[in-house]
């Protein structure tokens, strides 16, 4: 893909995340949540910011496949797919909370190659494209250098939520050897992560459309994102965002899978 092309699709993701923000604010404090058959929550602000969405992308990449967490799939087997969670934290938007995030993410033949995290309770865009780092409203953003778990700040959305017992166990290892935890979750965790303000986010149940924004949002700002079994992927049904000095004591804190070396 060509720099001029990839320019284009960053900036029509920007675009497109911050307007479906913007349809989410009308909402925001005041959504009520029904629950899917999955036992999620769901609103309508879900519902119609992911609509805009895809109707965006139709308008603008008709031939592009397109999968959201509420509407599902379209066009599966196209070579580029866009990847859309139109509120990543519906928990905490329902409650008021202004910590979820638009995700928005471009893959070309199965790989990530730009994501956009959009927090539109806090007016900030968080931006990576492949080869072009991680940007946070205009300012390039970094991992942090910590290489100390003892150090390190350690984040996960809920406890609760791990779905097995040797994978409590690993976080519970993981939070007793760290500095501090805290559970500032779903994708603002990861975004404090890319920005250097957390060390490492654990995140035991990932959906693609959770995770393929992170791919290229951690690993363009120097940081390792893997899920649980240590490959770099969207698709793996869990994640775990770290800086690049911690990758390897977290993950082994966690009983994780271990990166491959870059």
């Amino acid at each position: 893909m060509n720099p001029r092309e990839l320019d284009g699709l960053v900036e029509f993701a920007v675009q497109t995340a911050q307007s479906a923000g913007a349809l989410t604010l009308r909402h925001f404090g005041r959504a009520r949540a029904e629950r899917k058959a999955d036992g999620t929550p769901v609103t309508a602000a879900d519902r119609e910011a992911e609509r805009f969405c895809r109707e965006a992308i139709e308008r603008r990449f008709p031939a592009h496949g397109i999968l959201g967490e509420e509407f599902g799939a379209e066009r599966a087997g196209a070579r580029n797919r866009w990847i859309v969670d139109p509120i990543d934290g519906t928990r905490s938007f329902v409650r008021g909370v202004p910590l979820y995030g638009v995700l928005v993410a471009f893959e070309s033949e199965g790989e990530p190659l730009l994501g956009v995290a959009h927090f539109p309770a806090l007016g900030e865009t968080l931006v990576a494209a492949r080869e072009r780092g991680c940007w946070l409203d205009g300012v390039r953003v970094c991992v942090s250098e910590r290489a100390a778990l003892a150090e390190a700040l350690v984040l996960t959305s809920d406890p609760r939520g791990f779905p097995a017992a040797d994978r409590l166990a690993g976080w519970e290892r993981l939070g007793a050897a760290a500095g501090m935890v805290r559970t500032w979750g779903d994708c603002y965790g990861h975004a404090l992560v890319a920005t250097g303000r957390a060390e490492a986010m654990v995140d035991p149940v990932l959906d693609a459309w959770d995770a393929a924004a992170l791919v290229p949002i951690v690993s363009e700002a120097g940081g390792v994102f893997t899920d649980w079994n240590g490959r770099v992927t969207h698709t793996g049904g869990s994640g775990i965002a770290t800086n690049a000095r911690l990758a390897l004591s977290v993950r082994a804190a966690l009983g994780a899978g271990t990166p491959a070396a870059r």
